[in-house]
């Protein structure tokens, strides 16, 4: 069983177009496509699950391919492997980030205070003022 990576898919796909298409090439097994959580819409790429046979031949055909008016990008899924920084926790590393719990997160200050908060909302923060 293998995963694969599709991407640059357009808004309007769905599981069932997908699935319909990856079933040319063999028995699909599942598909996710992932979703934004505030809008609904699909993000653009998901996953496919194949018989290792079959997803060869669906990679090999689909990668390029067009769907839907745009050129997917197929390619065999890997586990995404996360890295942990180890740093003092209330010390920053390095230009404007925080990183304790191993994550780096934009800090902004205001009037001796720190908060995390994504870059676009500190930028507004500060023009404010």
């Amino acid at each position: 069983m293998k995963k694969i990576y599709v991407g640059n898919l357009p808004f309007s796909a769905s599981e069932e177009k997908v699935h319909k298409v990856f079933s040319q090439f063999g028995e699909v097994h599942s598909v996710k496509l992932l979703t934004d959580p505030v809008t609904g819409r699909i993000r653009g790429f998901g996953f496919v699950e194949m018989e290792s046979d079959a997803a060869d031949a669906a990679i090999k055909a689909l990668d390029g391919a067009p769907f839907e008016y745009r050129k997917l990008r197929v390619h065999e899924a890997f586990e995404r492997v996360r890295t942990v920084e180890r740093s003092t926790p209330g010390r920053t590393s390095g230009g404007n980030f925080h990183s304790h719990i191993g994550r780096r997160e934009p800090v902004l200050t205001v009037g001796g205070q720190r908060s995390s908060r994504d870059k676009r909302y500190s930028q507004a923060a500060l023009r404010r003022g």
